[in-house]
């Protein structure tokens, strides 16, 4: 596992904020050489820190305004069987294997509630399922995010070898 400094925190913190900013506006604003930052960048994505560059959808804009989560519990035996058949359905947005009664944790994104209900109904005829219970996301006051924690565990950091920690 690499270990993070304020640097490797200011430059994610950036990318969240801005995913097209190029290096040397990032190296810029940083006040870093334009190959620190390249060198970061290339650390953080070959080490698995980083795993990409996508584009953050409203769903609500793109005509999906309905959102819920769907707990799944199931044969265990079948989980694998179970995520390959669900994560086929386009409506499906992400699952997430949780501990507890549920198994899974299946967020899904449909244009109606009877849309969410047919993806539901798909999700309960799969081979292996068990049980289901809906939840509707009404709102996101928080999106995810990782930079409050980020934040967090570098604030004893410095930038690296050109500026270490304040002791």
């Amino acid at each position: 596992m690499p270990r993070l400094d304020r640097l490797d925190a200011e430059i994610i913190g950036r990318l969240t904020r801005n995913a097209r900013a190029g290096v040397v506006e990032l190296a810029t604003a940083l006040g870093v050489a334009r190959n620190t930052v390249q060198a970061r960048l290339k650390r953080l994505e070959d080490s698995g820190v980083v795993r990409g560059f996508r584009p953050d959808v409203d769903l609500e804009a793109i005509g999906v305004p309905v959102q819920a989560f769907v707990d799944v519990e199931l044969d265990q035996r079948r989980m694998a069987y179970v995520v390959k058949e669900i994560a086929q359905i386009p409506e499906v947005l992400e699952i997430i294997t949780q501990a507890g009664r549920e198994d899974l944790r299946v967020r899904v994104g449909a244009v109606t509630h009877a849309d969410l209900q047919e993806v539901v109904v798909r999700i309960i005829d799969t081979d292996g399922v068990r049980h289901t219970t809906s939840t509707l996301a009404i709102s996101t006051p928080l999106p995810y995010r990782v930079q409050p924690l980020l934040d967090k565990l570098t604030r004893e950091s410095g930038y690296g070898r050109s500026t270490p920690a304040v002791e």
